[in-house]
């Protein structure tokens, strides 16, 4: 008892030392960041309290400005109709625009200051802080937290971060979003190894999806490729510290690369590559962006964590805010429930979105493999929506399987392809018609009760996701599924895209939503049949919603027909 009430005084004595030097006089209340996660995951487990003298890296996300001008602004240069369409802003012109006020830039930084905090980095947009402070520190700073050790996940990751809520002095609230490093646990990788299909007879038959599998159904021609004489490139972001190798990527090139031109290995790696196995996601991933988008330069966004209490994919969001100069498609697998991230940060990462979508990026995240996904509150089921898959701001990319999984065939949805409707976020203007067209349209939709028919509906498009080849650790492995898959595949393929755009003068596609949607996916192959998977319950046995002719929330408007898109995107 003692104990803790040495060591309240010491967090009311470090906020009263904090406020006196900001304002030299003030009252020491608190305010919580709304609803922070704080239940631990599956297969993560407490080693225990962390020396208070060990070092931790906490990333502050500071109060930005002109928030409400952001939506017009994306909308004016990623609406095909508007005199702006492809005007995008700089980084520095974001940074204008948003940058937090003089009086958010002072308080944070001398708190932090008082706080003892070291090593204060910032990025070009200036509305993120990450220092460096020993454990005590931070528990003084943010009252109520308290750091442990966990491990868990595949690969026994090791992270440090406070199963309790912590709370921000009153007078930080309004300058501060929430702070970065405390409760967010990486999400595993829902990546699977399906058993192989049986098949009556061989003749004719491909034995699983690889890169010249995927250009003939996209009907890719040896000739779409890469021209190599733009500046166009390609990114692919890595969180779940997953690693690519040189040598699989070679090795995956030479077993299936043969029939079009390539790029022999990625050009540029943003971050910290890890030594040990690769991951086959992470394989995954390069393959299949570098033969769907052949022959086009490509960056790795490798984020590990360089510390413990970092979070990779708020590092990645950091780079994003600190580069002038980045590849115009970027995309990543990855995704969290929408009800375990808390609503301040959920919104401040959509509003990172936001700012990358101004300056002209495309960002295709996974819909996820958990179908509409389910949860339970108090006996009551409900769909559960994936974030950022739920983002208005990005372009989600669902899952499809072949209709015979040995042929090249039609495509009906892959019962595991992410999609339903956010929670979070209302529906997006952009699909307004094409989502009330569904709801009223559908001929067997989950009961009401399930979703939340007014929010933000995702995905937008698809590819396939099942049965794919990947080279890691030097091994092909066979019947790789997910829309990890799916996601690169439609990401190289909009790179090809911009490629001709850019030989005719055109600026990048940029957010992709508006036009997807007001040209009702033209250029698109229609999936019209299949459901995915949802709660296991009498009421919906296991189904989801269904897909249909035009978007839905399963392959959103479809897969990609190449020539056709291109046609429809090249112009203006």
């Amino acid at each position: 008892m003692t104990a803790d009430l040495l060591r309240d005084g010491m967090r009311l004595g470090a906020c009263l030392l904090g406020l006196l030097a900001l304002f030299g006089v003030g009252k020491c209340t608190y305010s919580p960041e709304p609803d922070q996660q704080r239940t631990l995951p599956p297969g993560w487990v407490s080693l225990g309290r962390v020396d208070p003298e060990e070092d931790l890296s906490l990333t502050f996300a500071l109060r930005q400005q002109n928030l409400e001008r952001l939506p017009k602004l994306v909308e004016a240069v990623s609406d095909p109709s508007s005199p702006r369409y492809g005007k995008y802003l700089s980084l520095e012109e974001v940074a204008e625009l948003v940058r937090p006020s003089p009086l958010t830039l002072y308080t944070v930084q001398k708190w932090l200051l008082a706080a003892g905090a070291q090593n204060c980095q910032s990025v070009i947009t200036q509305d993120f802080l990450t220092c460096r402070m020993s454990v005590r520190q931070a528990e003084l700073l943010l009252s109520g937290s308290e750091f442990h050790r966990y491990v868990g996940g595949p690969a026994e990751t090791h992270v440090v971060r406070s199963p309790r809520p912590y709370r921000l002095p009153k007078a930080l609230a309004s300058h501060v979003d929430f702070v970065g490093g405390l409760h967010r646990f990486p999400p595993t990788s829902s990546l699977r190894q399906r058993p192989e299909p049986q098949a009556a007879e061989t003749v004719g038959l491909h034995l699983g999806v690889t890169p010249s599998i995927i250009r003939k159904r996209y009907n890719l021609t040896a000739q779409d490729v890469g021209s190599g004489t733009t500046n166009n490139s390609q990114a692919c972001a890595q969180f779940l510290e997953q690693y690519f190798h040189d040598s699989d990527l070679a090795e995956f090139m030479h077993l299936f690369g043969g029939d079009f031109a390539h790029q022999a290995s990625v050009a540029h790696v943003v971050g910290q590559q890890g030594r040990g196995r690769a991951g086959i996601e992470a394989s995954l991933d390069v393959e299949y962006l570098m033969s769907a988008g052949a022959n086009i330069s490509t960056w790795v966004y490798s984020n590990p964590g360089r510390h413990e209490s970092q979070e990779p994919f708020l590092q990645w969001l950091l780079l994003l805010s600190n580069e002038s100069a980045l590849p115009p498609v970027h995309t990543a697998s990855y995704g969290d429930d929408e009800d375990s991230l808390s609503s301040a940060y959920i919104q401040r990462v959509n509003t990172e979105f936001m700012k990358a979508a101004a300056r002209g990026l495309t960002l295709l995240f996974a819909s996820g493999d958990s179908g509409a996904g389910c949860w339970s509150t108090s006996g009551r089921h409900q769909f559960r929506p994936s974030f950022p898959a739920s983002s208005p701001y990005v372009t989600t990319v669902g899952g499809t399987s072949f209709q015979n999984p040995f042929r090249i065939t039609n495509e009906v949805v892959d019962y595991i392809s992410g999609g339903g409707f956010s929670n979070v976020f209302p529906r997006a203007p952009y699909q307004e018609e094409a989502v009330a067209k569904f709801l009223s349209s559908s001929p067997k939709l989950p009961p009401t009760s399930y979703f939340n028919a007014s929010g933000r509906a995702y995905p937008d498009v698809a590819a396939l996701s099942d049965g794919y080849w990947v080279v890691s650790n030097r091994v092909p492995i066979p019947w790789v599924s997910g829309t990890s898959a799916s996601t690169p595949v439609f990401g190289g393929i909009l790179s090809l895209i911009n490629e001709h755009r850019i030989l005719n003068g055109r600026p990048p596609l940029g957010f992709l939503n508006p036009r997807l949607y007001q040209q009702h996916g033209a250029g698109l192959f229609d999936v019209t049949r299949g459901c995915h998977e949802s709660c296991l319950n009498e009421e919906v046995q296991g189904q989801g919603f269904c897909s249909g002719p035009g978007w839905d929330p399963v392959t959103g408007w479809g897969t990609p027909n190449f020539p056709a898109l291109l046609k429809t995107l090249i112009n203006p």
